[in-house]
């Protein structure tokens, strides 16, 4: 009852705290049940079940650290923030769950020559199965949970969980085609497809934290922030170009440049891209860091331009350029496709205009 209290004090002080002391605490609770339905089959396909809900136990208590390392607003030391350290928690986790996996591989080579019969598969396989639907309950929740929070952490933990079900429902298969046909040399096959299982799954966690931290784009963030960009698109917004995402734990970093028309003054740049900001940060629900530099345009935006009523335009709009991950990106404005001669032509058309402009 103490520990019970504990939590829910706990608990009321972070959503993500709150979810990762759930699966902490549930995760006591199934490690119990999974050794004593060991004690109980003496298989090795459990214990090596066991042995890996050990790791979850540690992985969650590194991820409550990050979570609350995460949690600190910025300092002089740390401008953007201290986000990054759910990429080593993630990294952590995944390191656990290839070490674990490694260990599993070793165990199942060595039990097939120290071989030993199973006892009671039956009710190993009811409690193992238990433990697996609690597991894939939690992980859907995780997950569901670290789309909403923008947490990475939960995302992992919500994974782990779900390999962990994936690998519990082969281990009650097992059992049950062992307990009907007595064919006990199954529990070591069992036990090895786990470790191999685990590897890529640790893999996987340990490729995601490695590109977060080297800041490798984040494709599905990039879209949806272009989605944003496309659908809520203004007519002064020449275009929108070298667009770079960052992610921050919760926190989302984007740098651009934005063509508006060049004889906008600063009031109205201003604007225009504080209208920007509210908009990204109210359609992601998030807190999201955004640094626009203002471009001007120039005649070779003209053709594709949705400024109405422009009055320096060199030419009528003739295209409407799809604004996708192509265009954004790259660290120049959106008339790429044009040939050198009519660049060539617009620009000597600009220079005669500025020139008639300053006599």
């Amino acid at each position: 009852m103490i520990l019970l209290r504990q939590i829910k004090i706990k608990v009321n002080q972070s959503p993500k705290k709150k979810w990762i002391l759930i699966t902490l605490f549930i995760s006591f609770i199934i490690t119990g049940v999974k050794f004593l339905a060991f004690f109980i089959t003496q298989s090795n396909a459990i214990l090596s079940d066991a042995a890996e809900s050990i790791m979850n136990i540690v992985a969650s208590l590194f991820a409550l650290y990050s979570i609350q390392l995460s949690s600190k607003p910025k300092d002089l030391n740390h401008p953007y923030g201290h986000g990054k350290v759910e990429f080593f928690s993630l990294g952590f986790e995944g390191a656990l769950i290839l070490v674990t996996g490694v260990w599993i591989i070793i165990k199942s080579f060595y039990s097939f020559y120290v071989h030993s019969t199973i006892q009671e598969s039956l009710p190993g396989a009811i409690l193992v199965g238990i433990t697996g639907l609690i597991n894939y309950l939690l992980g859907v929740v995780l997950i569901k949970k670290s789309k909403t929070l923008n947490s990475l952490t939960l995302y992992a933990e919500g994974k782990h969980l779900l390999s962990d079900t994936l690998s519990g429902l082969g281990i009650v298969f097992g059992l049950l085609i062992i307990y009907f046909t007595h064919f006990y040399y199954l529990d070591e096959i069992i036990s090895f497809i786990l470790g191999v299982w685990m590897l890529i799954n640790g893999y996987s966690l340990i490729r995601k934290s490695v590109a977060g931290l080297m800041d490798e784009a984040d494709l599905q963030r990039v879209e949806e922030i272009i989605a944003i960009f496309a659908s809520h698109r203004s007519n002064n917004w020449v275009d929108i170009h070298n667009m770079r995402v960052q992610t921050y734990g919760e926190n989302i970093h984007i740098d651009a440049h934005i063509t508006l028309p060049y004889y906008f003054d600063l009031k109205e740049m201003s604007n225009e891209i504080q209208d920007i900001k509210v908009l990204v940060n109210d359609s992601l629900k998030t807190e999201v860091e955004l640094f626009l530099q203002a471009d001007p345009c120039d005649p070779e935006c003209c053709h594709y331009c949705r400024k109405e009523n422009c009055p320096v335009r060199f030419e009528e709009k003739k295209i409407d350029l799809a604004w996708n991950y192509e265009r954004l990106v790259l660290n120049q404005k959106h008339y790429l496709h044009l040939n050198s001669s009519r660049r060539s032509k617009l620009k000597v058309l600009s220079n005669y205009t500025d020139k008639d402009d300053n006599s």
